[in-house]
């Protein structure tokens, strides 16, 4: 059974991060509000695949909640389940109010209708392990409780994800739903940490384990700041259109913040590998740090030096994504042979 908790702990962090790749994707190609409602998708389980499907048809049954594109002003929405008559009849509809965007896309729609359906998918196993969690009680309290928070943490980013449709994109929405994302990770990290059987020979040392919990906290608000530039640009591709080369022309502060910022990150998670090194601790996973760390200064100088190549972006989010995941995990190693050493 422990095992298996094991098990599903992973691949429920491989659906997380692979939600994390959607949402990124879905920012790159503007398709946020490729379904404009929410849980469905235009009132729809299975979206439409073309806008003639989008448009009022006499003699059709219609289901609550099902939405029809009138004149490319208004989405309109099915008040109750009905079939219509030959000719259209306003009273059997209402405009969709909740935000006043009113275009179809099938590629964004698709896009984004993905990205959900990851969402939906990794909740399954993160309901299962935390049932199979309680099997731990006895031996450690916080992995049942660590696997409640997760659970309701998904059911917290599936009401977020609504309201961000509902709001057409709030940007503060948007971090606190990128945010709420980095949380889960951790949690089931710290679920597939807390449930091994043996562990690695490691040394505790306080200066090492101050400057991880520095360098984790840098990580985050770099990706908060991240997110900030990233709506700065989205702002920019609706003024200037894809003009790739004038995105970022004239940058907000966040930009300036988070390119110096980002030279920091390097300094400290170099001297974490020094520490690690130096004193022979055995956080082997330090070295995917710095990887990272490196790949993240790379995407990050061919977006600003090389006008955004394809996939530069969603890249340089899943990259930090993972840093912050390597440096929770070995967080987590530290902080387990620092109880050690008190027990000692």
């Amino acid at each position: 059974m422990k095992n298996k908790f094991r098990t599903l702990s992973k691949i429920a962090l491989v659906l997380i991060y692979l939600v994390i790749v959607a949402g990124a994707i879905v920012r790159m190609t503007g398709s946020g509000m490729g379904c404009p409602d929410w849980p469905k998708c235009f009132g729809y389980f299975i979206p439409p695949n073309e806008s003639s499907q989008l448009l009022f048809e006499a003699n059709h049954s219609y289901e609550k909640g099902m939405m029809i594109l009138m004149d490319h002003e208004a989405f309109l929405v099915a008040k109750t389940d009905f079939m219509s008559g030959e000719k259209f009849n306003a009273s059997d509809w209402e405009v969709y109010s909740k935000h006043d965007y009113t275009t179809y896309d099938p590629v964004h729609t698709w896009v984004e209708y993905i990205n959900r359906l990851i969402g939906a998918l990794s909740g399954i196993p993160i309901l299962i392990f935390t049932v199979l969690a309680f099997w731990f009680w006895k031996k450690n309290k916080w992995i049942p409780v660590i696997s409640v928070l997760t659970l309701f943490g998904m059911g917290f980013q599936a009401w977020l994800g609504k309201t961000v449709v509902d709001s057409n994109l709030a940007p503060y929405k948007i971090t606190i739903h990128m945010v709420m994302a980095l949380l889960i990770v951790a949690f089931i990290l710290y679920l597939i940490f807390a449930s091994k059987t043996t562990y690695k020979q490691q040394k505790y040392q306080k200066r090492f384990y101050n400057i991880l919990i520095l360098a984790l906290v840098l990580s985050l608000v770099q990706i908060v700041l991240g997110t900030q530039v990233r709506q700065f640009i989205d702002e920019q591709t609706k003024l200037l259109g894809y003009q790739k080369s004038l995105w970022l022309a004239s940058p907000e502060l966040n930009f300036y913040i988070h390119r110096s910022t980002s030279i920091l990150v390097l300094v400290l998670n170099g001297y974490l590998w020094y520490l690690n090194r130096s004193n022979t601790l055995g956080f082997n996973k330090v070295k995917l740090v710095i990887y990272c760390v490196i790949l993240e200064a790379a995407t990050g100088i061919l977006m600003y030096y090389f006008d955004f190549p394809f996939l530069s972006q969603p890249l340089h989010l899943v990259i930090a994504s993972i840093l912050f995941g390597i440096q929770c995990y070995i967080l987590f190693e530290c902080l387990h042979k620092k109880r050690e050493k008190q027990l000692a």
